[in-house]
């Protein structure tokens, strides 16, 4: 069902994993997508053409979200090539796991930059540059609802993107744009996988109520509903994605 047919939508960190994921999902739903990278152009590139591949349309443009002058530029470029954009998926951000005492002063840096300021630099252009009755989908996690060791900062990151998200939900309600967040739980991808032992997995997979970590299209399927005109009723909320693990 094509519920987004001719939408523009630009997914931040969509080369691979959650991201590309969703931007094939979003892409079979009628939409067009910008694939933003910051630096996996290949896979980027086997995005895109994945999605052509299927019928749909899509273009890849690089940009370090946070650099404000990056992201204005890709603003810039996907508005030339398709006129507008009418969703923004914040989907780009890092994860370090370490005890809090263990991270370094560039650690917690470059978690802010990515995760909150990436955030920041794109809702800022969007403010202005998104599409009227437009959409904004922001990613927490479901970490910031329990108290997992070696997280503190990654999840002070999250809880800073919910706030962003809540309150700019009224700075640009005016123009029917409605902003949400969602909080995945354990999920399927690179990120989440490389350098966890098989029990860790098998742990975490137990907290949820279906004895298993989620994949990226169970995390993509909802951000294709609160892309849609379906979900206008619903802003500045954070949802959990994460099967009843929090």
């Amino acid at each position: 069902m094509r519920t987004l047919k001719d939408k523009v939508i630009l997914v931040t960190g969509a080369s691979r994993g959650i991201g590309a994921s969703i931007a094939e999902k979003l892409a079979t739903a009628g939409a067009k997508i910008i694939v933003n990278y910051a630096g996996g152009k290949e896979a980027a590139a086997q995005t895109v053409t994945k999605i052509q591949e299927q019928g749909g349309e899509a273009i890849a443009i690089q940009a370090d979200v946070s650099n404000s002058a990056a992201v204005k530029t890709m603003f810039d470029t996907a508005i030339a090539h398709y006129g507008r954009i009418d969703v923004l998926v914040n989907n780009a951000g890092i994860m370090i796991t370490k005890l809090l005492k263990d991270t370094t002063d560039e650690e917690f840096a470059k978690q802010f930059d990515v995760n909150v300021k990436g955030t920041f630099n794109t809702m800022r252009e969007a403010a202005t540059r998104l599409a009227d009755q437009g959409s904004i989908i922001n990613f927490s996690t479901s970490v910031n609802r329990i108290m997992l060791p070696g997280y503190s900062t990654y999840v002070a990151t999250k809880a800073a993107v919910e706030q962003l998200t809540r309150v700019f939900s009224k700075e640009v309600g005016g123009r029917g744009i409605n902003v949400n967040s969602i909080s995945p739980g354990p999920t399927n991808t690179e990120l989440f996988t490389n350098g966890k032992p098989q029990e860790v997995i098998d742990r975490l997979a137990s907290l949820s109520a279906f004895n298993r970590i989620g994949e990226p299209e169970d995390i993509a399927q909802v951000v294709v509903f609160l892309a849609s005109d379906d979900a206008k009723w619903i802003t500045a909320q954070n949802i959990g994605v994460n099967g009843g693990m929090a």
